[in-house]
């Protein structure tokens, strides 16, 4: 006889996740709990295709990282190196501690708590792509759209990838910006963008 799925059971399925493709292919780990939205697979698929040949070699930025969700799969794939930051420290803890776990070279990855906008106010040092799934709050999006184009963050040809609630048009973006794919999944919306 089947036994009933507890609810406990049931959250601790529903925080994983696993990595799609690349080294770490078929990995599978925890987030925990609280506010924390992560890409799901079927996303993190389709915008994967769409980078397919632009991961190699390229520095990441996983921006409102959470569960780390887009960083590790870019590492996965062969980014040479990703920075993940989110105002969350048992989310930053737990992402220093999978990527101990899975033996991730000491230069690949950088995990720093703090706000994105205290990030973005920092020294820059030019990012290859961008991961910006904040959370859907009014603001944040535009306000890190704005940080990233005018503190020196991007150069020419920096890819930067953007979620937002399916029903919201993407806010205004700097005329440098250039739309490249966007699709929806659920009520998530998501484009890809290039920096000219």
């Amino acid at each position: 006889m089947k036994q009933p799925v507890s609810e406990g059971a049931r959250g601790a399925r529903s925080r994983q996740l696993r990595i799609i493709a690349g080294q770490w292919r078929g990995r599978r780990w925890r987030f925990p709990p609280g506010e924390i939205r992560p890409t799901g697979d079927r996303v993190r698929e389709t915008l994967f295709n769409w980078l397919q040949g632009r991961i190699s070699g390229r520095r990441c930025l996983d921006l409102y990282a959470g569960a780390g969700a887009l960083g590790l799969e870019a590492l996965s794939r062969g980014a040479a190196h990703c920075v993940f930051v989110d105002r969350d420290r048992q989310a930053i803890d737990n992402l220093r501690k999978l990527l101990l776990e899975w033996q991730a070279p000491a230069a690949a990855a950088q995990c720093l708590q703090s706000e994105a906008a205290r990030f973005l106010a920092g020294s820059a040092q030019p990012f290859d792509l961008v991961f910006l799934d904040p959370p859907f709050m009014a603001g944040a999006l535009e306000a890190a759209i704005a940080q990233l184009e005018s503190r020196g963050w991007l150069h020419s040809g920096s890819l930067v990838y953007i979620e937002r609630p399916r029903n919201a048009p993407l806010p205004p973006l700097p005329a440098s910006w250039k739309p490249l794919c966007n699709g929806t999944a659920g009520a998530v919306g998501y484009d890809l963008l290039e920096r000219l």
